[in-house]
């Protein structure tokens, strides 16, 4: 396989991948208050930093998928003169946001067991001596999680202490690794 087919195998996945995600973010936000496809847009770019800026070219698509399958609703209405539809969540569609959040979930917890077998076998982190970090869902940012700010010292200590910790832990790993590569290297010489 060549590195040009890989990468675009990769990126053919992540658009695929992110189609998903902006589907059920719009039912995320759908879901807190209705609102039009641009205020949709802007408010995933704000969300997500910027990470996923949906265009009218994506999100129009999403939107007419999703209210041909009567998870959403459009209404038109005037606004400064103007024809605008504003999309509303449907009881079909609390239902679909509901099982998909759930699935999600079960799929972040498989995940990052994996991620702590990666830890175990390949970098010998036993998780017990280590908080692996938890893979964050993607939708954290629409359902509060992630851009929730610490409103306290006490928030923002505990947060310093975890990173001290995971500091900690990667710096023993590298010198750990630094001296396996120099008695290679010692081994190397000798022969």
């Amino acid at each position: 396989m060549s590195v040009e087919h890989e990468k675009e195998t990769t990126a053919n996945w992540m658009k695929e991948a992110q189609k998903g995600y902006i589907r059920v973010a719009v039912l995320i936000l759908l879901n807190n208050k209705s609102s039009h496809g641009y205020e949709i847009m802007k408010e995933i770019k704000n969300r997500t930093r910027g990470f996923y800026k949906p265009t009218p070219g994506g999100i129009y698509p999403i939107l007419t998928n999703l209210e041909k399958n009567e998870y959403i609703i459009g209404n038109w209405h005037k606004q400064n003169n103007r024809k605008i539809k504003t999309y509303s969540i449907t009881e079909k569609g609390k239902i679909i946001l509901r099982n998909t959040i759930v699935k999600q979930s079960e799929i972040a917890n498989n995940i990052n067991a994996l991620f702590q077998e990666f830890a175990r076998d390949v970098l010998n982190i036993e998780s017990a001596e280590t908080p692996f970090p938890v893979m964050p869902s993607p939708f954290a940012a629409f359902l509060g999680g992630e851009t929730k700010k610490p409103t306290n010292n006490k928030e923002l200590e505990h947060q310093k202490i975890q990173l001290k910790q995971h500091i900690r832990i990667l710096q023993k790993k590298l010198r750990i690794i630094e001296k396996a590569q120099e008695e290679k290297k010692s081994k190397n010489e000798l022969f």
